[in-house]
């Protein structure tokens, strides 16, 4: 039997991002950063008043991001939830809701210590039988949970050892627990709060952040108070005590152009999801001085095409290269997102220190992929030019999320669908709404309109955010294919490979740093020489400000937290 005896993970607290006029210039000159100022205006920052935030993403059916597990839930819950730890920048853990934390030479026992007289705002403490409910409503099948679901999976039995420490028994080692529980997917939430069942629950989640939900009104606003006992400051406050505002009103606004002239009138103080040409706006000054970009990659994977190798016509790798040979997307990103967002040749975002590139892969070439669909039985063409075998057109099916994907990208899959018809393919695309395109991508049961079992769709552009390189696992191994209680499976491109599912269980199981990033080299070079993705770029996520100071994002899953927060005036 292996030594279970305890010792200590290496950790440490990164240091907290300072705030100054100085410091936001260097942030703005490198067009990147966590911290977002006033712009160069003199101003005063003040206590108290109400924040206004204009988001473009879709609006969460639920405000608890343990059900389901989506960004706009993660966006809204870093306000009123806070995780047992934190991540900085450079990827290492830091202490947060649990202080320190040991673990057995086996890998399969963790102890976590959790940080004294920390309440949930409903004064519902904060303690190991706390942490134990909350593991447990992840892993309820009723809960319906998928991305908060899928990083506890590993936790076999939780155990409160006192008050104050908890102990977490697994079936495997996973290095990546840590990471996992970094996440709002895993935020912990009232005991009491989550009794109430899942309709209350979803209204009005109860955590230890420096806010509270007080009202949500659909398709307008959601309205958080400032909690006035907050008291388990996480690594970006910069202060003791409560938040600065004293509320803040946060919008449903889909609509960018109505963000944006919001954001340029002063109606709004915060925006997400800006288009390019408001971004190189609020860079160079044309839009004002006093608007602010903060620029924060989401870590884990890159917005990507996967390609369905399940059926055809991608079952066939012949024709997945072809596919990427003819998108040719370097001039449309250059052009579309004016230079605000860099071309990716890896699974993972730049952010992660394991991602691996391979460019050429990916280069333009139209011979090439005529000749490797000629070579895969696509030789013949129909009236209309498009590729045909056995009477069958040689088509993709491509539903688009108009909640996850701006404009921009939008156009590009549009470039996308008429440069592949250079070489013959049928792309179609279909905008959906969000829940429209869940149900898209759902497995099928009995076939769906299809009536044979297949997926209803052969592409798509999926972003999914899990911090560390574990996120291959959820997106690449075979179990992938399998979906989570709430009905979504992750693994898109249906890859199914003994050798990559090998990989990724040990790179999960090991915890030497370069050991583990040997694995995810291998298994990102099985990934990318499959063709089973087309990589895009990171996944965006840009915020503009006005009119506030303090405004900073998590070095978990680049969610802005308020917290610091504090409005000006001139």
């Amino acid at each position: 039997m292996a030594d279970s005896r305890l010792s200590t993970v290496p950790r440490r607290r990164g240091l907290r991002l300072a705030t100054g006029a100085a410091v936001l210039a260097l942030l703005l000159a490198a067009c990147s950063g966590g911290e977002s100022g006033n712009g160069g205006t003199a101003a005063e920052p003040v206590e108290g008043g109400t924040l206004v935030y204009a988001t473009g993403d879709a609006e969460p059916t639920c405000l608890d991001p343990h059900v389901g597990g989506n960004y706009p839930q993660a966006l809204i819950s870093t306000q009123y939830l806070e995780p047992l730890v934190g991540r900085d920048a450079e990827g290492q853990i830091q202490p947060w809701l649990a202080t320190d934390w040991e673990v057995s030479e086996d890998g399969l026992t963790w102890d976590l210590t959790l940080g004294e007289d920390i309440a949930f705002s409903d004064g519902t403490p904060l303690d190991a039988e706390a942490v134990q409910a909350n593991i447990e409503h992840l892993q309820d099948p009723d809960t319906a949970s998928s991305t908060g679901f899928l990083a506890v999976q590993k936790i076999d039995e939780v155990e409160p050892v006192d008050a104050t420490h908890v102990r977490f028994h697994l079936s495997e080692p996973d290095s990546a627990l840590l990471e996992s529980l970094s996440m709002q997917w895993t935020a912990m939430q009232s005991p009491a709060g989550i009794d109430r069942g899942m309709e209350e629950n979803c209204a009005a989640p109860i955590g230890t952040g420096p806010f509270t939900v007080s009202e949500w009104v659909p398709q307008q606003h959601v309205i958080l108070e400032r909690n006035a006992e907050y008291a388990s400051h996480g690594p970006e406050a910069d202060h003791e005590g409560a938040a600065h505002l004293d509320r803040i009103e946060w919008r449903f606004l889909p609509d960018p152009a109505t963000r944006w002239t919001s954001l340029q009138s002063g109606e709004v103080h915060v925006i997400d999801n800006p288009e390019p040409e408001a971004i190189v706006a609020s860079e160079n000054g044309t839009a004002g001085e006093e608007i602010s970009h903060l620029d924060a990659p989401r870590p884990g994977s890159v917005n990507r095409i996967e390609l369905n190798s399940s059926q055809a016509p991608f079952d066939d790798e012949r024709v997945r290269e072809a596919f990427i040979r003819s998108a040719d997307v370097d001039p449309g990103i250059e052009t579309l997102y004016r230079g605000v967002a860099t071309r990716s040749h890896s699974p993972l975002s730049s952010v992660e220190p394991m991602a691996y590139s391979d460019p050429e892969l990916f280069g333009t070439d139209l011979a090439e992929a005529e000749r490797l669909l000629d070579d895969a039985g696509w030789e013949e063409t129909d009236a209309e030019g498009y590729r045909i075998q056995d009477g069958e057109r040689l088509t993709v099916r491509f539903p688009v999320s108009t909640n996850q994907s701006v404009a921009a990208e939008q156009a590009l899959f549009e470039q996308i669908q008429a440069n592949t018809r250079e070489v013959g393919f049928e792309v179609i695309l279909t905008p959906l709404d969000l829940s429209a395109w869940y149900g898209a991508l759902a497995a099928p049961e009995g076939g769906g309109e299809s009536g044979n079992g297949e997926n209803e769709y052969e592409a798509v552009s999926a972003p999914y955010t899990k911090v560390g390189p574990d996120v291959l696992r959820t997106l690449y191994h075979s179990g992938g294919t399998e979906p989570a209680p709430s009905g979504y499976f992750a693994n898109l491109s249906q890859v199914t490979s003994g050798d990559l599912d090998a990989l990724l269980e040990e790179a999960a199981r090991i915890t030497d740093p370069e050991e583990r990033a040997a694995l995810y080299e291998q298994a990102q070079r099985q990934v990318l020489e499959g063709y089973y993705i087309l990589p895009l770029y990171d996944q965006q996520n840009h915020f503009l400000t006005r009119g506030v100071t303090g405004v900073t994002t998590l070095g978990t899953v680049s969610t802005p937290t308020f917290v610091n927060a504090q409005l000006t005036q001139p």
